[in-house]
């Protein structure tokens, strides 16, 4: 069998051959080492690299595929959104693949397209990727994927992509309940939760976090207002709850809800959180500089990515072995000045205007 080459094709190029006389290994051992096999030292590897280097050798693609059996390259299916999670999680993504030696191939599906996913992920089997990563899918119905190639799941369950697939990340219901809780724990009798739109899965899983522990505590369950993920979203609700005399605590299944609540808040002249304590998920970077600062559930995106493509690569590159456990990635629950104890004496009533002691939250640059 003919060695996996470099630039060949071109005269005067370095080839294998070159790199293996100047390393001093085999031909086989450069191609062990290009196609990331086992049973190669540490210290020829680093010579082999360093040879490569040297001479300016890069591993044909094409030849590497076609012997290894692999094109060293992961699909990915993700919605074309810049909302922080989906967006945090893309590039999570990308960093671990590179760093485990595959390229990226990324196809973007639209909220309301049934065919969406499914649709991608027959397109990225046709360019023959080696695995494909769903990130943070939407619930379309009847979507049935049949990828004969390791799937990682990235914020639904594991089921939802086929028979080969492997899923990550941090369960969102256990995260929501601790949020809902910190609430009840500073003394609110329950907390009114603004849910996100309930054909994410990571959505429902919120809400279901937030029903348990009110159902763990025995405190009654106020009606969800459910947003579509933005602050404008957050904002009409926040004017919803202000409206209602009884609110002093809320969680927000997401950051981006809980700002535009808050701005919402302090213009009907209630105050955060001596009157109204909040809480959001996510902890996107500008929560650390509103006014006030947002309690929030801190997603660890980058560690969820690394994790995940850890199982990915496994299930890729050794797919007899048995699947490795997951390990859970760091989650935290950062609290800042937007919850406190309820108000005694019962929450003031709402003005209807701006109280011009609170500015509207405002972030730094």
């Amino acid at each position: 069998m003919t060695p996996v080459g470099g630039q060949g094709s071109s005269p005067g190029a370095p080839r294998a051959v070159d790199v293996a006389r100047l390393a001093g290994v085999s031909q086989k051992t450069v191609s062990r080492v290009f196609n990331g096999e086992r049973y190669v030292s540490a210290d020829v590897r680093e010579r082999v690299l360093q040879a490569a280097a040297e001479l300016g050798y890069r591993l044909n693609g094409a030849a590497r595929a076609l012997a290894s059996g692999r094109t060293r390259s992961i699909g990915v299916v993700t919605l074309g959104t810049a909302l922080y999670g989906p967006a945090s999680l893309l590039i999570g993504i990308e960093r671990a693949a590179r760093d485990a030696g595959y390229a990226l191939r990324v196809v973007n599906t639209l909220e309301g397209d049934p065919a969406g996913v499914a649709g991608a992920v027959e397109s990225l089997l046709e360019q023959g990727v080696d695995g494909i990563v769903v990130s943070e899918p939407i619930d379309e119905g009847s979507v049935s994927l049949s990828a004969d190639i390791p799937v990682l799941v990235l914020g639904a369950p594991a089921a939802f992509g086929g028979p080969r697939a492997v899923a990550a990340g941090v369960g969102a219901e256990p995260l929501a309940r601790s949020a809902t809780e910190h609430l009840l724990d500073l003394g609110h009798m329950t907390v009114h939760h603004l849910a996100g739109p309930q054909r994410w899965f990571a959505a429902r899983d919120r809400l279901r976090g937030w029903r348990a522990a009110l159902a763990g505590r025995g405190r009654e369950q106020p009606p969800v207002i459910e947003g579509d993920w933005s602050a404008s979203s957050g904002y009409r609700a926040g004017h919803e709850l202000a409206a209602a005399g009884d609110v002093t605590a809320v969680f927000a299944a997401n950051d981006d809800m809980a700002v535009g609540l808050i701005r919402a808040l302090l213009e009907a002249g209630l105050r955060v959180p001596q009157d109204v304590s909040v809480v959001g998920f996510d902890d996107i970077p500008v929560s650390a500089y509103v006014t006030p600062p947002l309690t929030t559930v801190r997603q660890p995106f980058d560690a969820v990515a690394r994790e995940g493509l850890r199982l990915l690569v496994q299930a890729i590159e050794k797919p007899d072995a048995d699947p490795a456990p997951a390990s859970d990635p760091p989650v935290e629950l950062v609290v800042r000045a937007s919850t406190a104890p309820p108000p005694t004496g019962g929450r003031r009533p709402a003005s209807g205007s701006r109280d011009s002691a609170h500015a509207p939250p405002t972030t730094t640059d």
